[in-house]
């Protein structure tokens, strides 16, 4: 049969042997044409363009922290709280860095300056290299050792220094320190009866003066209003003077406050075992307080605990 030729519009097509077969190629050829065109379309109204455009992920970067309010710009906290809270429990670094920012701001204390000197000065070069022998006993602390040998308990953190102390509020009954021997009186060690009178006496003259001002002080402050700066300065004058008489009941009332903030502190610090540190409190609390049956009692517990665990 021979091949026959017709024109079909655009498309020659030729037909013979192979019968409609090219026609049907060239028929879904041009659907497929018209498919993709029509996708085109669809693409163009839906992205504005024929390819989607690519989406380019980035890990997110770690946003960068707001700076906090420079703790610079606070206040300092008060003198007392220095001594308590940082000096007491021999973090001397951070003690420092607070005193001088309080100097900054109180550059006219003179309290302040003392205590930045015991902070800095060589303990050997302030108290002298030769020293006696000290037992500890019960009650004793840098404090009342200081009052009663360096003539002012506030110079606590100096013989604590020269003691290499890391924590002056960590005493130990029976253990050994030393004082400095040119403070005492000739021919007498701390064991004895007593220091030589014109050495002892106008010592424990200005120390009763000042923890009778710092109360006087506390006073006023409470009347005022601030009791927190009243309990602050309360502190003060029995640092100063743990046997200081009380001045009518606002005092009383001041004291006993204290002395309740020291034995529940205490307990907090008998209960994760940190043993010594309760028992300074506890010894605080007593040279206060001397009667005080409950930190009597929790003393005991502590120093019998204490005692246990080293037999392990």
């Amino acid at each position: 049969m021979r091949d026959a030729v017709h024109d079909m519009g655009y498309v020659r097509v030729v037909t013979g042997r192979h019968g409609w077969a090219p026609l049907v190629c060239v028929g879904l050829l041009a659907v497929g044409l018209g498919g993709c065109a029509q996708l085109r379309q669809l693409k163009t109204r839906m992205f504005g363009h024929e390819t989607p455009p690519r989406v380019v992920v980035t890990p997110a970067s770690t946003p960068t922290p707001q700076p906090r309010a420079a703790e610079d710009e606070a206040p300092p906290p008060s003198l007392a709280a220095i001594v308590r809270q940082q000096l007491q429990l021999g973090h001397y670094a951070e003690g420092e860095r607070q005193l001088r920012r309080y100097l900054q701001v109180h550059p006219d204390d003179a309290a302040a300056q003392g205590v930045l000197r015991q902070l800095t000065v060589d303990p050997m070069q302030a108290l002298g290299q030769a020293s006696r022998p000290y037992v500890v006993r019960p009650g004793d602390s840098y404090s009342t050792l200081a009052a009663r040998y360096l003539g002012d308990g506030g110079r606590f953190l100096i013989l604590a220094r020269y003691n290499d102390s890391t924590n002056p509020s960590m005493l130990r009954v029976g253990q050994t320190l030393r004082l400095p021997a040119s403070r005492l009186a000739p021919g007498k060690t701390p064991e004895g009866p007593a220091l030589a009178a014109s050495a002892a006496a106008p010592a424990d003259a200005s120390e009763a003066a000042k923890a009778r001002r710092l109360q006087d002080e506390s006073l006023a402050l409470l009347h005022k209003g601030q009791r927190t700066q009243a309990l602050e300065r309360m502190d003060e004058a029995l640092d100063a003077d743990p046997h200081l008489p009380p001045d009518g009941a606002d005092a009383t009332s001041l004291r006993k406050q204290l002395v309740s903030v020291y034995h529940q502190r205490a307990i907090v610090l008998y209960r994760d075992q940190q043993l010594d540190q309760a028992i300074s409190l506890w010894n605080r609390v007593l040279a206060i307080e001397p009667d005080f049956e409950p930190a009597t009692v929790y003393r005991a517990r502590a120093l019998e605990l204490k005692q246990r665990l080293k037999q392990f």
